[in-house]
């Protein structure tokens, strides 16, 4: 090692939540650690998650909430380190947090007490922390990296990999993380933008113009699942946490279909109610169960309900249970909450996140093919997989 290098027991490169907390996990094993991160300060993203409040688990995680080329992955962290093991953590550190719908855990306050929290564990084990690094190139030799960085030169046994995917670019997200797999030989399945709005024809979009703002219960579903939660109508296109969902498992080409009214059966309904001899307009009916303009979508034309033949009534209860649409594309990265694809999980050890081929390289969170569903499921791999290769490490 030359004069002028420093050097450590462990280097984790990217101060998202996975970096962070691979770091403290490590620090409190008594390593030496130093985590580096480009931009000005750690956390960003962890900071505007959650509406600012950050999600930070869930109540429920199992593998069936990742998507992956290889969906058995993941157990093995995820066991390792379980929404309870968090939950304990941001209890220690007495960060108040609520439930929301589906088992989602959120901050009573602000999402910055969790970067707190993740700063006031790194401080427990001593972890050395520098901003604004930039890291220009990784050698390996003799089972030691080193790191030719803007700060300087850096050496370590073991370098951890946290620097996510491509999402969200304006927080500073890049390809840095692939590149280096790639350097060292790993294998990677492709990215793609996940956890993102849909983009429909320009014609489509006219088409809906008069339901753009508009959200409703809603289930989304493809050929592979269904996701049983809002739907919101944008200027680009749909939107909204089913939406969102379901991009994560769409391939470009593909239609999916949206059933409105999810909780009642439309055809038995307005035919009861016709039976009944209600004096009801068509779309005056269907506002009792869908958004009024939504309702007008649907049956814009004034029509008693009484004219109505049981054909007419089924043709109607269908386009609304299967409203099927083909995205032109997803808005992109700009926009994604997340990277599907990545560092192919066949490289990794599932119990420690090494490279099989690289004694002492790991990668953590989203930079590894292991892709959560929205709702606290992404933060928890970070936890997970940062927990098993700080444990390594």
């Amino acid at each position: 090692m030359g004069p002028g290098v420093s050097s450590h027991d462990v280097i984790v490169i990217g101060g998202g939540a996975a970096g962070l907390f691979a770091a403290g996990t490590a620090g409190k094993r008594g390593r030496n650690v130093l985590l580096l991160e480009h931009q000005d300060k750690v956390g960003k993203k962890v900071l505007i998650s959650g509406g600012g409040r950050c999600n930070f688990t869930n109540r429920e995680v199992s593998a069936k909430n990742y998507v992956s080329a290889n969906p058995h992955f993941c157990r093995s962290a995820l066991a390792g380190f379980s929404p309870d093991d968090f939950i304990a953590l941001v209890k220690k550190h007495a960060i108040a947090f609520h439930e929301k719908t589906l088992g989602q855990l959120f901050c009573d306050g602000s999402a910055r007490q969790i970067v707190e929290m993740l700063l006031s564990e790194c401080a427990e084990g001593n972890v050395s922390v520098q901003t604004n690094c930039n890291v220009e190139e990784i050698t390996h030799a003799d089972e030691r990296f080193t790191l030719k960085t803007s700060n300087g030169e850096l050496a370590c046994t073991s370098l951890i990999i946290a620097c996510g995917g491509l999402s969200i670019p304006k927080m500073g997200a890049s390809d840095f993380g692939y590149r280096i797999a790639k350097q060292f030989g790993l294998a990677m399945e492709k990215s793609a933008p996940a956890l993102v709005p849909f983009v429909l024809t320009p014609e489509e979009r006219a088409h809906y113009a008069d339901l753009q703002g508009l959200a409703a219960p809603s289930i989304v579903s493809n050929a592979s699942i269904r996701f049983a939660e809002a739907t919101l109508f944008t200027h680009h296109g749909l939107s909204g946490p089913a939406i969102l969902q379901i991009s994560s498992y769409w391939q470009p080409g593909e239609e999916i279909a949206i059933d409105w009214s999810p909780q009642k059966p439309l055809f038995e309904w307005l035919k009861e109610r016709k039976t009944r001899g209600d004096k009801l307009q068509v779309h005056n009916a269907l506002a009792e169960v869908l958004p009024r303009r939504l309702a007008e979508f649907f049956h814009p034309t004034p029509a008693a309900l009484q004219e109505q033949s049981d054909a007419k009534l089924r043709a109607l209860s269908d386009a609304i249970h299967r409203f099927v649409v083909k995205p032109l594309h997803t808005t992109g990265y700009d926009k994604a909450e997340v990277t599907r694809g990545g560092v192919s999980t066949s490289e990794l050890s599932q119990k420690t996140m090494e490279a099989k081929k690289v004694r002492g390289l790991f990668f953590v969170g989203e930079v590894v093919d292991v892709t959560g569903w929205l709702g606290g499921y992404n933060f928890q791999w970070a936890w997970a997989s940062g927990y098993a290769a700080g444990q390594a490490a």
